[in-house]
């Protein structure tokens, strides 16, 4: 009784000591109710990215009881980018069928290393693509670095990282795909979790409550062109976003909208 009274004791230290390392540095928790606070975030607006079904619009997102809503909508209405003639997708789709929020710290907010937690509640639903990620200040996609703290789509979590290759807009990927199925828990998705991201110079680990999802060593992310910069030893910022269908999201016709990915809080610590 006593070696296993003194093995907590000495478990409870180490916790502490190791949450003694961190300081917090930056935080939004939503506490206010209305649009999310202007000096944290920036919006993404219109069709952006992956041929994703939505369009971007700031008046998706609010707080509302101490939690960021984004929500995911289904709702026509015609696209003020439209050309007949166009092969561009985000041109060439007369209407927009669905709306939903992208956020992001651009230009306000940036940070190299630390730990980064998200505490949230996605819906996981066909169709549905939300995700917690950054990418870096410089450069362009993807040899600025994607980190994917969180992504869910098609029955999956994944923790990705991408960098780049010789190949202009080609990344190299090291991703992991969880089929929630794995957490042995149906009501997996209709509770909130924590999902972070250690970093440091050494290495990126990425967690949801404490489960280490995927880990990468620095030394191997050097980008593939003749430059051969690290994008993950540079500041990234961070986005929140839900996407609906597109190249990866899924079908969403079948799913019943609005759809809400809540988010509680984020943070952002380094080390003293």
């Amino acid at each position: 009784m006593k070696n296993i009274t003194l093995n907590l004791f000495l478990l409870l230290l180490f916790s502490h000591s190791v949450r003694a390392q961190w300081t917090l540095v930056w935080a939004d928790e939503f506490n206010t109710d209305g649009r999310p606070d202007p000096k944290n975030w920036k919006f993404e607006q219109g069709f952006v990215r992956n041929q994703e079904l939505q369009w971007y619009q700031p008046e998706n997102a609010y707080c509302r009881n101490g939690m960021l809503i984004i929500e995911g909508k289904r709702e026509q209405k015609p696209n003020p980018n439209y050309k007949p003639n166009s092969t561009n997708w985000k041109e060439s789709r007369p209407t927009i069928d669905y709306t939903a929020a992208s956020l992001q710290t651009r230009g306000l907010h940036e940070w190299q290393y630390g730990r980064f937690e998200m505490r949230g509640r996605i819906d996981a639903r066909p169709g549905l693509w939300p995700a917690f990620w950054t990418l870096g200040v410089q450069g362009e996609w993807p040899s600025n670095g994607e980190i994917d703290i969180m992504e869910y789509y098609r029955g999956m979590l994944l923790a990705n990282f991408a960098w780049g290759t010789d190949q202009r807009y080609k990344a190299k990927w090291d991703d992991l795909k969880k089929p929630l199925t794995e957490f042995n828990d149906p009501e997996w998705s209709k509770k909130f979790h924590v999902w972070r991201m250690d970093w440091d110079e050494k290495s990126i680990k990425l967690y949801v409550d404490d489960q280490l999802l995927n880990e990468v060593d620095l030394e191997e992310t050097y980008n593939g062109d003749q430059e051969r910069k690290n994008p993950f030893r540079q500041p990234h910022y961070l986005l929140l976003n839900l996407a609906i269908g597109g190249m990866n999201g899924g079908d969403p016709s079948a799913t019943q909208f609005p759809s809400r990915y809540e988010v509680d809080y984020v943070r952002v610590y380094q080390k003293k």
